[in-house]
C-alpha cells in the first residue's frame, strides 16, 4: 500500500484551530501531521493560540521560509527581493512565498491529504495545490471534496462508470430515485452544482462512497487509501461558526484573544472593535477599523507597518497608514462602525467585526 500522509495547517485562526481539535477528537486513529507557517509577523495573541494548540495536539511543526536570511523576518526578506513592492489583493506574493511554497516543500513528492477548515456556512473554495500528490479535503462541509474532484467525478464521460458505483452501493429501496439523478447528464439547465446537491440531498455517505470508488481509479492521494484509512467517508457533519467557537471553548484551548470585543467611545456613543481574522498584523485584507484596533492595541506594530509604506506602495489603496491614524480620521472610522453595529443590533444580528464583515474578504490560501 502506498504511503499517504495526513496533514493539517494551523494558521492561528479559529477555523483551522477548531479543525485540528475536531480531527483529534473524532478521528484519533489518523496520524495527522500538524504544521504552522511562521511568517515572523503574527500577533502575540496568535502565537499564544498556537502554543496552546501545540500542548493540546502534542506537537505542531513550525515551517519558516527564508531560513538563514540576514533579514529579521521572512516577510522582510521577500519584501526586499520584491524591491519594496507591498503585497496586495491583486499581488499576493506573501502567501505564495511564505506559506504555499513552504508547505509544498514540506510535503515534497509524498502523497498527502491536506485537511482544510472551511466551514459548512461558507460559500467559497479552499486552496487546491497545483501538485497532483496533494489533495485537499474539507471535513466541516457537507461536500468534503474539492471542486476539481467534483468536476471530474460528475463529468458526462463518466456517466456509466458512476452509474455502476451507485448500482453496487445503493440500497434496493432507494435505487430508483437515486439512479434517476445519477443517469441525468450535466447540461446548461442541470449544471454541476445542481447535480452535486441533488446527490448530497439523497445521501451524503452514499455520495462519499461513490466518489471514493472513483478516486481509486485515479492518482489522487485519497484513492490510494483503504476505507479504514479514510474514515471521513462516513462523515456527514456540517459545522458552522457557532460550532467552531464551541469546539475551541470546550477543548480548553480557548478562542483567540484578538476576537475579544474591546469597547470604545466616540462623541458619547459606544462601539466595540476586535479582529475578524488571524494572519499577519499588517494583512491588507483588514478593514480600516481593524487597522485602528492595531493602532490602539499594538501601536508598535502599527508603526512598523507604516515603515513598509514607501514609493507610493500603501497597505490600503488610496490611503496611507499615517493619514489613517489622524485623530479626525480615526473618529470617522469609529463612528461608521458604531452605525453599522447599531443597524446590526436593530436586525438582531451579531455586532462583532466577523459578524459584520464575515470571512469573504480574506485570502483563503493564508489559512491552509
Amino acid at each position: 500500500m502506498t504511503k499517504v500522509r495526513h496533514i493539517l495547517g494551523i494558521s492561528g485562526g479559529k477555523d483551522s484551530a477548531a479543525l485540528s481539535i475536531y480531527m483529534k477528537q473524532k478521528y484519533p486513529q489518523l496520524k495527522i501531521e500538524y504544521y504552522n507557517s511562521d511568517t515572523g509577523c503574527e500577533l502575540a495573541e496568535t502565537e499564544i493560540l498556537i502554543d496552546r494548540l501545540g500542548a493540546y495536539l502534542g506537537s505542531i511543526k513550525r515551517l519558516r521560509a527564508a531560513e538563514g536570511s540576514p533579514e529579521p523576518t521572512p516577510f522582510e526578506h521577500f519584501l526586499k527581493a520584491a524591491g519594496g513592492f507591498l503585497p496586495s489583493p491583486q499581488q499576493r506574493w506573501c502567501t505564495k512565498k511564505m506559506k504555499l511554497a513552504e508547505f509544498e516543500r514540506y510535503v515534497g513528492e509524498d502523497y498527502a491529504v491536506s485537511y482544510v477548515g472551511i466551514r459548512g456556512d461558507e460559500e467559497r473554495d479552499g486552496y487546491i495545490s497545483s501538485k497532483p500528490n496533494i489533495q485537499a479535503v474539507f471535513p466541516f462541509r457537507r461536500n468534503i471534496w474539492s471542486l476539481d474532484v467534483i468536476n471530474k467525478f460528475l463529468n458526462n464521460d463518466n456517466l456509466s462508470q458512476i452509474e455502476s458505483y451507485y448500482s453496487e452501493l445503493c440500497p434496493t429501496y432507494m435505487k430508483d430515485d437515486v439512479m434517476e439523478v445519477v443517469r441525468k447528464p450535466i447540461t446548461k439547465q442541470f449544471f454541476y452544482s445542481r447535480k452535486l446537491n441533488a446527490l448530497l440531498d439523497i445521501d451524503v455517505k452514499l455520495f462519499n462512497q461513490a466518489v471514493f470508488k472513483f478516486l481509486q481509479t485515479t492518482d489522487y492521494p485519497v484513492g490510494k487509501l483503504s476505507k479504514a484509512e479514510f474514515p471521513l467517508l462516513d462523515n456527514d457533519d456540517i459545522l458552522v461558526k457557532e460550532d467552531i467557537f464551541r469546539l475551541l471553548r470546550d477543548s480548553g484551548v480557548g478562542v483567540p484573544a484578538y476576537y475579544e470585543e474591546i469597547p470604545f467611545e466616540v462623541d458619547g456613543k459606544t462601539g466595540t472593535y476586535c479582529r475578524s481574522r488571524s494572519g499577519c498584523y499588517f494583512c491588507f485584507f483588514q478593514q480600516r477599523i481593524e487597522w485602528i484596533w492595531l493602532l490602539e492595541q499594538h501601536p508598535n506594530l502599527y508603526e512598523k507597518a507604516m515603515t513598509f509604506e514607501k514609493d507610493g506602495y500603501t497597505w490600503i489603496q488610496g490611503e496611507t497608514l499615517a493619514d489613517l491614524a489622524k485623530p479626525e480620521r480615526v473618529r470617522q472610522i469609529k463612528l461608521d462602525i458604531i452605525k453599522r453595529q447599531e443597524q446590526a443590533r436593530a436586525k438582531q444580528h451579531g455586532t462583532t467585526l466577523i459578524d459584520i464583515f464575515g470571512d469573504e474578504l480574506m485570502c483563503t490560501n493564508c489559512f491552509i
